[in-house]
C-alpha cells in the first residue's frame, strides 16, 4: 500500500532553486521504489517572497506550512537584500517560519565521511572517526529575548539592546530531546553554558543537570562555551551529543560543521513538540554561483533524508539516499566546493543525475 506525504517546498534565494530540483527528483525516484508518494507544494520565503510580496514570510506561507507534512527549505538572503530594514530582511523570515511553526530543536550533525576526511582543515588524526550531533535551542534565547532595539539614552548616545533569557520550561523541552538524541546515539550528552558569568546558563545548568536524574543511561557533562570552542577543534572525538542555547549552537554548530571540510555537506532538521519540521542544509544561498550549475546539492539532498527519517518515519527510505550520496562519492564524483585532484567534477545537475543512478533509477 502505498504511503502518501504532503510536503512544502520552499525554495528561497540563490542556488535555493537548483538543489531543490535536485532533492525532488531524488525523493521521487525514492518514492517510486518504496511504496511512497509525495505531493509537493511550493511556497515563497526569504527574498523571493519580498520580490513578489513585499515581506519575508506571507502569511499564506505559514499556512501551507503548517497543513503539510514535513517543510523542505532550501537557502535564503542575499547580496540584493542585505540593505533592508531588520524586519524585512530575508532571515526575519525564518525565524518567523521557526516561530510560527513551534520548532524549538535544532539538529545539526557534523559527521566525518571517510570519502572527504582531506578536505577538512584540521588533520586526519584529529578528525578521524568525528561523529556529533548538535541539539540547539532555536526558538528563545538571545534572538528573541525582550527588550530588544536600539534605543538613545539620556546623553543622546545610541545604545543597542538585546536580552538573553530561559524559562525552566524551555530549557526542559530542548533538554529532553538532546537526552532522546543521546540515548540514540552513544550515551554521552555534553551541556554548554556560560555559567560562570550568566546567571540565565546558571539556571540552564541547574535544570540540565536536574533532567539527568531521568536519563541515568547517559552520561551528561557541562563545558563553558569558550572552552567548548577550543575543544571542538582541539579533540573533536571526545563529543557525541552536545545541548545548548540559541547564540551558543548558532556558533558552535557551524564550527563543528567546518571539522567535515565543507559546509555545503551537511544538513540539518528544526522540529517541534508536533506538526510538520523544517529541514535544510546549513550552507548559506551562495548568490555569487547562483545559476551557474556549480552548488553542491548533496547537503538538500542529506536534508530530504533527514525529513525522512525524522519527520516521515521512513528510516529505510533515508538510508538508501545516505548510501546513495556515499556511493557517488565512492565513485570520485565531486562538485567544487570538495574537489581534490584525481576526481571527477560535477555540477549540480549532473551530481542529481549521479544519485538517482547509485539509488537504481535509470
Amino acid at each position: 500500500m502505498t504511503q502518501s506525504f504532503k510536503i512544502t517546498l520552499l525554495p528561497g534565494d540563490g542556488i535555493g532553486p537548483e538543489i531543490m530540483a535536485v532533492a525532488v527528483d531524488v525523493l521521487n525516484e525514492i518514492g517510486k521504489q518504496s511504496n511512497l508518494s509525495f505531493e509537493f507544494e511550493e511556497a515563497l520565503i526569504g527574498g523571493a517572497a519580498i520580490d513578489a510580496r513585499g515581506e519575508p514570510l506571507p502569511p499564506e506561507t505559514l499556512e501551507i506550512c503548517k497543513q503539510s507534512d514535513a517543510v523542505l527549505l532550501a537557502a535564503i538572503g542575499g547580496y540584493k537584500w542585505d540593505s533592508l530594514p531588520r524586519h524585512l530582511r530575508p532571515e526575519t523570515g525564518l525565524l518567523g517560519l521557526r516561530a510560527g511553526l513551534e520548532l524549538f530543536a535544532n539538529l545539526r550533525p557534523a559527521t566525518i565521511l571517510p570519502q572527504l576526511i582531506d578536505a577538512s582543515s584540521l588533520k586526519r588524526e584529529v578528525v578521524e572517526g568525528v561523529d556529533i550531533m548538535v541539539v540547539r535551542e532555536l526558538t528563545g534565547g538571545i534572538y528573541f529575548g525582550q527588550p530588544r532595539g536600539i534605543f538613545a539614552t539620556e546623553t543622546g548616545e545610541k545604545r543597542g539592546v538585546n536580552t538573553m533569557a530561559y524559562t525552566e520550561s524551555e530549557i526542559d523541552r530542548i533538554g529532553r530531546v538532546a537526552f532522546e538524541t543521546a540515548r540514540k546515539r552513544r550515551q554521552k550528552l555534553c551541556s554548554v553554558d556560560k555559567a560562570n558569568v550568566l546567571e540565565v546558563s546558571q539556571l540552564w545548568r541547574d535544570r540540565m543537570t536536574a533532567l539527568a536524574s531521568e536519563y541515568p543511561d547517559v552520561e551528561l557533562t557541562h563545558l563553558y562555551v569558550d572552552n567548548a570552542a577550543m575543544q571542538l577543534v582541539r579533540n573533536p572525538r571526545q563529543f557525541d551529543t552536545i545541548v545548548t542555547g540559541n547564540l551558543f549552537g548558532d556558533i558552535l554548530s557551524d564550527a563543528a560543521a567546518m571539522l567535515t571540510g565543507s559546509i555545503g555537506m551537511l544538513p540539518s532538521a528544526s522540529l517541534g513538540s508536533s506538526g510538520p519540521g523544517v529541514y535544510e542544509p546549513v550552507h548559506g544561498s551562495a548568490p555569487d554561483i547562483a545559476g551557474t550549475d556549480r552548488a553542491n546539492p548533496l547537503a538538500m539532498v542529506l536534508s530530504a533524508a533527514m525529513m525522512l527519517r525524522y519527520g516521515l518515519n521512513q528510516s529505510e527510505s533515508a538510508d538508501r539516499i545516505e548510501e546513495a550520496v556515499l556511493k557517488v562519492l565512492d565513485q570520485d564524483y565531486r562538485t567544487g566546493d570538495i574537489m581534490s585532484e584525481g576526481m571527477t567534477l560535477l555540477g549540480c545537475r549532473a551530481m542529481g543525475d549521479a544519485l538517482i543512478q547509485a539509488i537504481g533509477g535509470k
